[in-house]
């Protein structure tokens, strides 16, 4: 399933280490990344695919993501690329 994360915080080393380290530890593939820092405000937004077995518990995977953001002192969020494109879509 294609998915989108998004990624906002004070700038420092390491964010993008650490989103691509989280996918990677639950084999959810980046296919695409955009991030950009305004002024010290880090903005990042990736589009993954994220493996059959772990769409079962995706709500799950969502309440993590944000509580290990949450940790880090960001905000991630995790949606279903549907859901993404719905929202942005005048």
């Amino acid at each position: 399933m294609r998915a989108v994360i998004s990624v906002v915080g004070k700038d420092r080393p390491g964010i993008l280490a650490y989103v691509a380290t989280y996918c990677a530890e639950r084999n959810i593939n980046i296919t695409d990344v955009t991030q950009r820092v305004l002024q010290d405000l880090f903005t990042m937004i990736m589009t993954v695919e994220v493996p059959e077995n772990l769409e079962g518990s995706f709500n799950e995977l969502v309440s993590e993501i944000e509580k290990s953001g949450d940790e880090q002192g960001l905000k991630i969020h995790l949606m279903h690329e549907g859901i993404f494109n719905s929202m942005h879509t005048i």
